[in-house]
């Protein structure tokens, strides 16, 4: 159990700010586009997650395996591409929460 000696000796917790900058502006771009692909990874998991994978054209156990990793490369894929124009977005709120915090 937590007493009071030891919750005070924890660090407080922060979120991580990317830097500011051209390398910043990169980071932000980045992690925003690793944030929609993440979006798109969820919501392809929701449309396969009714597809058998047994029958004449179905992988099986092994197509059960690599399908988690074949989303992730597709919604990767549609992100990098441009993706549903969400990342633009996220880009700009991080850009406006590092001026906020920067003031």
């Amino acid at each position: 159990m937590l007493d009071a000696v030891t919750t005070t000796a924890l660090p407080p917790a922060t979120p991580p700010v990317p830097p500011t900058g051209a390398a910043g502006a990169d980071k932000v771009d980045s992690v925003a586009r690793e944030f929609e692909a993440m979006m798109l990874n969820q919501a392809l998991q929701s449309m396969f997650e009714g597809v058998s994978t047994e029958g004449a054209f179905g992988g099986g156990y092994a197509e059960e395996v690599y399908r988690g990793m074949m989303l992730d490369a597709v919604a990767r894929s549609i992100a990098d591409g441009g993706g549903l124009g969400i990342a633009p977005q996220v880009a700009a709120q991080i850009e406006a929460y590092n001026k906020a915090k920067e003031s």
